[in-house]
């Protein structure tokens, strides 16, 4: 399916819905509310059947964090980005482990690094950090490590 096409079927599924211009993917911007019923109805939709999550991150923008999804089809070679814009002093989302599995691993490695609460994770502990390192957060910009004397 064509980027084009891939827009024109997406804005049937949310009315009010606008497309970042200028890059290789079709890119959606969305509420935190609206992600989870979206990425079930990608998955579930057989003309979409967006099956696989293959990146989850986190951006740190100083005012505000966001939450960026990739997802493809490998059934029909398509793919798109979801983009959530979230609170930097509480940010959470609803967990997308239940509707792709890949996403288990990613949401805590994002809970670790930005502090990000992925609501209903079936498992949200640190997987990488040793323990005495909750809610530090390294990869935020305001992260300060006094003992290595890091500063971003």
């Amino acid at each position: 399916m064509l980027n084009d096409e891939l827009r024109a079927n997406i804005s049937q599924l949310l009315t009010n819905t606008s497309f970042e211009e200028g890059g290789e993917w079709p890119t959606l911007t969305l509420g935190a509310d609206e992600l989870l019923p979206l990425a079930l109805r990608l998955r579930d939709d057989d003309a979409l059947f967006f099956n696989y999550l293959f990146c989850l991150t986190c951006i740190d923008w100083k005012t505000h964090l966001t939450m960026v999804y990739h997802l493809t089809s490998t059934k029909y070679r398509h793919s798109l980005v979801l983009k959530v814009k979230l609170d930097r002093d509480k940010p959470a989302v609803e967990s997308l482990s239940f509707v792709w599995r890949t996403a288990e691993f990613h949401e805590r490695e994002v809970y670790e690094l930005f502090g990000v609460d992925f609501i209903h994770h079936p498992d949200l502990r640190l997987l990488i950090l040793p323990d005495g390192w909750e809610g530090k957060n390294p990869l935020r910009k305001d992260f300060e490590d006094p003992i290595n004397m890091i500063r971003l």
